[in-house]
C-alpha cells in the first residue's frame, strides 16, 4: 500500500474551494481519516506559530521594508512603513 502525503492533501483541499466530503470523494480517500489529518495539521501549525521564527536582517537597502518568506514558499514584500498593529493582523491570518 502506498503511503499518503496528507500535507499534499491537505493544501490541495484548501485551493480546491471543494467541501472535504466532495474532494475525498473525487482523490479516493477516507473522510474520516482526512478530517483527523487535518486536526493534527491544524494543531501542528498552532503549535509552530507560537515557536519563535529565524530572521535574517540585511542591511542593503532594497527600497523594500520588509520581505517576509513563509516556509511553504510564500514572499510577502512590505513597504518600510507598514503599521505595525495590520502587520500582526496579516501574520495572525497566516498563522
Amino acid at each position: 500500500m502506498a503511503k499518503i502525503d496528507w500535507g499534499r492533501h491537505i493544501e490541495a483541499w484548501r485551493v480546491s474551494g471543494l467541501s472535504q466530503a466532495a474532494y475525498c470523494r473525487l482523490q479516493g480517500v477516507s473522510p474520516r481519516y482526512f478530517r483527523k489529518k487535518l486536526q493534527a495539521d491544524r494543531a501542528s501549525a498552532s503549535a509552530s506559530a507560537q515557536a519563535l521564527i529565524p530572521v535574517r536582517v540585511d542591511s542593503a537597502a532594497t527600497g523594500v521594508g520588509m520581505v517576509l518568506h513563509t516556509p511553504r514558499g510564500y514572499r510577502l514584500e512590505l513597504p518600510a512603513l507598514v503599521s505595525p498593529g495590520w502587520l500582526a493582523e496579516v501574520l495572525q491570518c497566516l498563522g
